[in-house]
């Protein structure tokens, strides 16, 4: 079984057990605290995927790091588990899909608008807005910039491209008059 089917095990088992004990907000922002850890130290990354290192030195430190920083019971018996099965190395993976299932779960999609030149607050909340109305969904909006576009703008949802981009009409424009040549 490949890494990114077994965190999505682990992610939708600990999703499910929160949304029944109604927690899925506090196990996700858990979830990503040490899923944050677990990228930002090196050190700690390299004790976890080495198996070298006894599954029982894990466990204790995952205990150690459980008592200072207190997650929700659901997310501190998780990592027990990981520890436990010598799985820690699926935290990232599984923190990803544990967000998409709660995004998904929320009504929440992502948008990712590129623009030739940066956009104001109030123009990125009214294609925030349009959006939402065509997509039925709250839409959380990423905006960013790329001259190369010429002008108009590319919105990315899922896997979705609205491409209004000056730089895409011109292309088109010219592989139709190369066409009739």
């Amino acid at each position: 079984m490949s890494r990114r089917a077994s965190a999505a095990r682990y992610a939708r088992a600990l999703f499910d057990v929160a949304l029944r004990e109604q927690v899925l907000e506090r196990a996700g922002d858990d979830l990503a605290a040490f899923s944050g850890l677990y990228e930002r130290h090196d050190d700690l990354r390299q004790s976890f995927s080495n198996p070298a290192v006894p599954t029982a030195a894990k466990l204790a430190v995952v205990d150690q790091l459980i008592a200072r920083l207190t997650p929700s019971p659901q997310v501190g018996r998780l990592l027990q588990m990981l520890a436990d099965r010598d799985r820690l190395d699926l935290l990232p993976d599984l923190n990803g899909i544990y967000r998409e299932r709660l995004m998904d779960h929320q009504q929440v999609i992502r948008a990712e608008i590129v623009t030739a030149e940066a956009l104001d607050a109030d123009r990125v909340d009214g294609l925030r807005q349009r959006l939402a109305s065509a997509t039925g969904r709250t839409v959380q909006v990423s905006a960013r910039v790329d001259p190369a576009l010429v002008g108009g703008l590319v919105a990315k949802i899922g896997s979705t491209v609205y491409d209004g981009s000056v730089a895409t009409q011109l292309t088109r424009m010219r592989s139709r008059l190369s066409q009739r040549t």
